[in-house]
């Protein structure tokens, strides 16, 4: 039976857009399985972005290697690495890769997404390039071949509709053991279709390759990709991939920490390759003529919102900045990738050399700049870049008339001068007055000093990202004082008064997240103290720059690593209080306000103890959850809200703490009650678990 030719096409592009659709609907589904065992931080969606971009590489390598083998062989390898990879399903993380503490978080969490996920994600990864060379393999039509690259477009599609339903069709009513079994079915479907895909092109006659095959509009006319196209389509997807990351960990670390914000940019970066791809003619909808002026002109204001970020711009103004500045500068990558494609004989090369540059950008990012530099500075160095890539632009196409060129030089120059002047700006305000300016695979920190004019000494503090996590005044009458969001009439100030009174013989305190130690000031000589802080850089600051812990009379002891993990594995600490108070930048860590999580805490304190959750929170609703989680439990819940005054206001700040335990006397206490706020409960709330959670439910 012979298919017509569009019904062949319907089912290349059915492959294509099934592989797509599940090779980004696993990164969130893998994510959410591992970013508990790493203190929740927002480096572990860079660490698997950075995973997918060297697998993505590796699969289009083999995609452009695999050309050189005769269809069927190439056929029954494919469908041989399809059936093998069945064995890694279902795609569920092994508790063996949990970490202990002191392993380097990057490459134990690269080595558990290539055990788990690693050959699965491989294969999908080849399968758009290699089913769009079967396609133009077959066409003896020279345009018609071309419409290979529209399976490219559809295939970016594909991908940006796994990435969004997941948080919005998916997590909010899946659990996440079965999110990777619906995912491991419909991978067994791909390996099904693919193979089926592969047997029929393998039977089919292989064209004749054309003397001259087009490409895309700045092709060479020889129609053979040269030196410097090959380092066009290398640095154009470097730069794209490299911005992606840069602007995503700014926008989380230093404008809002929302989780969701980890996928927007994303779903931006795909949406700008369908738009470069997809088009009438294959010429896509980008327009250098229209779109190249604006990407460099917004290059410019992010360079500039880089120093408006502190105070002058909000949340609602400085995310749309960003998202829409990486959406043109993309747009403005991406398209010219499309301009410059190769004719479709070349494309699974054009593939590797985008695969290449991304995962050479994605690498920078997560890699090479926590080691050589203090702070985030590759999102500067990357606006810097797309001036420099808009004048290599400009010089390469000398097609183009003269006084266009002259005007996008101009505006490269501009957006170059702009955004180096802005840097210098932003780089002089981050180290003014530091004392030190660190980073790792949990963030930034650093450390400076603030006068305020109504205190004596100057106030010492810690900020990661731009949130505060404490500080210190340094004057002697001030420095033993309890400050932030730690102050005598916090909830957790009032329930350690508590625990103080009531335990003449001394109170055991399980404290999960040090910051610069602030609460260690209540401890008495016969109380003991244990921290648990998963980054190592915290504790070295706390207990060099800060005075808490040395002064604190109390003994103290320190765990290293996830909290949730160290306790798990820990005896029984008999603690009268464990204060939950982990935050990753101003996101509190989602694996620590579950069922499960607090059936751990309860394990750990006395008969008559009890655990507060500090749920300070810019944007998310915490307290109903934590109430709901006690009940589940037979426990009691109390919500200690405290808005300090103004003559108290520049070291306190305002908290809401949750108060679980079943002791009454405690509840019953009249400063606790004074404190107690009404909890607003949320429709529709459903018990958080391990296997379970909705944060677009709780935010405010």
């Amino acid at each position: 039976m012979v298919l017509h030719p569009e019904i062949i096409l319907l089912l290349y592009a059915l492959a294509v857009f099934l592989s797509s659709f599940l090779l980004f609907l696993v990164q969130p589904i893998i994510a959410k399985q591992i970013v508990p065992w790493f203190g929740g931080s927002a480096s572990v969606w860079s660490a698997c972005l950075t995973f997918f971009q060297i697998v993505l590489l590796a699969g289009y390598a083999y995609s452009d290697l695999i050309q050189r083998l005769r269809p069927p062989v190439q056929t029954s390898l494919h469908a041989a690495l399809l059936i093998l990879s069945l064995v890694s399903l279902p795609i569920l993380a092994s508790d063996a890769w949990k970490p202990s503490g002191d392993e380097a978080p990057l490459f134990r969490i690269l080595g558990l997404l290539a055990i788990t996920i690693g050959l699965p994600y491989f294969m999908l990864s080849t399968t758009g390039p290699l089913i769009q060379s079967w396609w133009a393999r077959e066409q003896h039509d020279p345009q018609t071949a071309q419409r290979a690259y529209r399976l490219f477009a559809l295939s970016n599609f594909g991908s940006l509709l796994g990435l969004l339903a997941y948080p919005f069709l998916i997590e909010p009513y899946v659990s996440t053991r079965e999110q990777a079994w619906v995912w491991s079915s419909g991978y067994v479907v791909f390996t099904l279709l693919v193979i089926g895909v592969g047997l029929r092109a393998m039977r089919r006659p292989t064209a004749p390759p054309p003397v001259a095959m087009p490409g895309g509009q700045d092709a060479p006319a020889s129609g053979r990709p040269s030196l410097e196209d090959h380092l066009l389509w290398f640095s154009m997807a470097g730069l794209a991939t490299l911005l992606l990351l840069a602007i995503s960990s700014h926008i989380t670390q230093n404008v809002a920490s929302i989780p969701f914000l980890w996928i927007l940019p994303l779903s931006l970066y795909l949406l700008t390759f369908v738009i470069a791809f997809e088009g009438r003619g294959g010429r896509g909808w980008y327009s250098r003529e229209t779109l190249m002026l604006p990407a460099l002109a917004i290059a410019g204001i992010m360079a500039w919102g880089l120093v408006a970020d502190d105070g002058i711009m909000g949340i609602q103004e400085a995310v749309p900045l960003y998202l829409a500045g990486l959406f043109l500068i993309c747009l403005f990558c991406h398209g010219e990738l499309a301009l410059s494609k190769p004719p479709a004989r070349y494309l699974t090369r054009f593939y590797f050399m985008v695969a290449l540059g991304g995962a050479c950008g994605g690498l920078t990012v997560s890699l090479l700049a926590p080691l050589v530099a203090p702070l985030y500075w590759e999102l500067p160095f990357g606006l810097l870049l797309v001036g420099l890539m808009a004048i290599w632009v400009t010089v390469r196409q000398k097609s183009v008339a003269a006084p266009t060129r002259t005007l996008f030089a101009v505006g490269a120059f501009a957006s170059m001068a702009c955004t180096t002047y802005y840097t210098a700006e932003h780089v002089e305000s981050l180290f003014y007055n530091n004392e030190l300016a660190s980073r790792n695979f949990y963030g930034t920190l650093r450390v400076n000093q603030v006068q305020y004019p109504d205190l004596e000494g100057p106030t010492r503090r810690l900020v990661h990202g731009v949130i505060l996590h404490g500080l210190q005044n340094t004057d002697p009458a001030l420095r033993r004082v309890a400050t932030s969001y730690y102050g005598p009439d916090s909830g957790v100030g009032l329930a350690i008064d508590w625990f103080n009174r009531n335990r003449v013989q001394g109170a055991r305190m399980g404290i999960v997240g040090l910051g610069v130690g602030t609460l260690a000031v209540y401890g008495r000589p016969q109380d003991h103290y244990r921290f648990y802080e998963i980054n190592d850089a915290v504790i070295e600051i706390a207990r060099e720059h800060f005075t808490y812990l040395s002064d604190s009379q109390a003994d103290q002891s320190f765990a290293l690593g996830d909290a949730r993990l160290q306790l798990e594995r820990e005896a029984p600490q008999q603690f009268d209080l464990l204060v939950i108070d982990a935050f990753s930048s101003d996101a509190i860590p989602v694996h620590l306000i579950t069922q499960e999580a607090l059936a751990v805490y309860m394990r750990h304190l006395r008969p008559d103890g009890a655990v507060i959750f500090h749920v300070t929170n810019r944007y998310l609703r915490l307290s109903p959850v934590v109430q709901q989680l006690a009940h589940n439990a037979g426990l009691m819940a109390m919500l200690l809200s405290h808005q300090p005054e103004d003559d108290t206001g520049r070291l306190l700040a305002s908290t809401d703490y949750v108060l679980v335990t079943r002791n009454t006397l405690l509840m019953a206490d009249a400063k606790i009650r004074d404190a107690q706020y009404m909890i607003e409960p949320i429709d529709g709330l459903r018990l958080w678990t391990d296997d379970f959670n909705n944060l677009l439910q709780v935010l405010k």
